[in-house]
């Protein structure tokens, strides 16, 4: 493990987290190599534990959200937290004796008789997973599913910035499975650049893309493969048919999802410039009837941290200074520093160059821009970084399914938002800046192991002719693959 440079500056309680880093990490090795293949039974039996933990932990998983982001919902907590990733356990037991059967790959009895191939999974070994804060357990958790399906041992590094559902995760995990097969280990910035140098089989980041290509470039140092599950401005287009009530309903719920800290969330509108002020007004008639008083309510999320609501606080003044027009929600509502509530914001058509088109919002921030042309909303999604998601509004299916070919994103949802990402069954994952690798199902599973060919020899082939001194047998074969291409008989 490389880890020394970190721990000889590392101090107080990093200093002693790395060390025990160090310890789970020898143990699970150790664990592994006395027992590289765990059978399905054991997997599946895994899955279960993994399943019942979370429900069985249902009101103290509710309780450290709630401490962490100083108000939130408790049925959010459910529905996501605990119901999506017991959810995507129970799938992948479900589908995993068709995941880990091997799969047979053609092979040419002309030349190889009557042998066989075949691709067979195989555990990668001891797993990485550094895990972002805005979704505690669904993002540590959640990916343990197909880590654990694959046969891996896993060490998680919860996020510093919610401390209460890190030590809960921790508590969790050690009262359900053996250390030496899932572990936690809690820590702060020192602790997460010592976890980055260890020389995992694979290590999962989620998080922003300036962290995430500090630790691609770390994982390159020890040859270890990473999937990263980066951010981006997902946008959502809007063709003109399309923008009423139920997509202006998709798109503000969506993004009151955890207040907007949601990595899949709408991060701007494209909308036809003509129908600007109707996607306005349906949002302002949206915010009054369906979402009454919602920024004080307990369906609204608290941003993290004091430090984060100060940015996307930043972020609205720059647009006011510019002379954005900054349309509020809720008109009366006011951002509550107690709580850290925050009300939703439309900002219209802001120039290119204000802050909050530059940056990912990661809050209750909705700018919403106008587009003349079809052609041209196309050409500003495709002139950015490939966002992790895109969502197409549009009543023609093939409207959408030509934005959809001219546009390239990590997932992508049609006349609704990030409901892809709540699917058990499709891959998670983003493109270029945005990140890469997959998990989430059979793809997740697939990411996690090591996908081994396998070749076993049978009768009547011709394997020999490739092999020194070249004679009579390897000009056969020649002869034969030649036979008519290049004039010979």
């Amino acid at each position: 493990m490389a880890t020394a440079t970190v721990q000889d500056t590392a101090t107080g309680e990093d200093a002693a987290a790395i060390v025990e880093l160090e310890e789970i990490v020898e143990r699970q090795r150790s664990a592994f190599a006395s027992d590289p293949y765990p059978t399905l039974e054991q997997r599946q039996s895994l899955l279960g534990a993994l399943a019942m933990m979370m429900i069985s932990h249902r009101t103290e998983i509710e309780q450290a959200l709630s401490a962490d982001f100083g108000v939130h919902p408790a049925l959010a907590s459910d529905l996501i937290e605990v119901l999506g990733v017991a959810g995507r356990a129970a799938y992948a037991a479900e589908h995993l004796p068709q995941w880990m059967a091997a799969e047979s790959r053609p092979c040419d009895p002309a030349l190889y008789g009557s042998g066989r191939a075949s691709v067979q999974p195989q555990p990668k070994g001891v797993v990485g997973n550094i895990v972002p804060w805005n979704f505690p357990f669904d993002l540590s958790v959640g990916p343990l599913v197909e880590m654990l399906a694959a046969g891996n041992r896993v060490v998680i590094k919860p996020s510093e910035h919610t401390p209460a559902c890190a030590e809960l995760l921790s508590e969790m995990v050690r009262a359900t499975f053996d250390r030496d097969r899932v572990d936690v280990v809690v820590g702060g910035l020192q602790l997460a650049r010592a976890f980055t140098r260890v020389r995992w089989d694979h290590l999962l980041y989620t998080g922003s893309p300036s962290i995430g290509r500090e630790i691609a470039k770390a994982a390159a140092e020890q040859l270890v493969p990473v999937t990263l599950e980066l951010g981006g401005k997902c946008p959502a287009i809007l063709a003109e048919d399309r923008v009423d009530a139920d997509a202006v309903k998709q798109i503000l719920g969506t993004k009151a999802i955890k207040n907007g800290q949601m990595c899949i969330t709408v991060d701007y509108c494209l909308v036809p410039r003509k129908r600007l002020e109707d996607f306005a007004r349906l949002a302002g008639e949206y915010a009054t009837q369906e979402m009454p008083g919602y920024c004080s309510s307990q369906s609204c999320t608290g941003i993290v941290t004091a430090r984060h609501l100060r940015r996307i606080q930043d972020l609205l003044d720059d647009a006011r200074a510019r002379g954005c027009d900054v349309r509020t929600l809720e008109p009366a509502a006011e951002v509550d520093p107690a709580t850290r509530q925050m009300p939703i914001s439309l900002v219209i058509d802001p120039p290119d160059d204000a802050a909050l088109m530059q940056e990912e919002i990661f809050g209750p921030v909705l700018p919403v821009k106008a587009y003349d042309t079809l052609d041209e909303a196309i050409a500003r999604v495709n002139a950015g970084e490939r966002p992790l998601a895109l969502y197409v509004f549009a009543g023609e299916e093939a409207v959408a399914q030509d934005v959809l070919r001219r546009t390239t994103s990590g997932g992508a949802c049609v006349n609704s938002a990030a409901v892809h990402g709540a699917l058990a069954s499709l891959p998670f994952g983003g493109i270029g800046q945005s990140g890469s690798g997959r998990h989430h199902g059979i793809e997740g599973f697939r990411e996690f192991s090591n996908l081994r060919g396998v070749f076993v020899r049978g009768e009547g082939d011709l394997i020999d002719a490739f092999a020194p001194p070249y004679g009579a047998a390897a000009e056969a074969v020649v002869g034969a693959a030649f036979a008519g291409v290049d004039g010979s008989a």
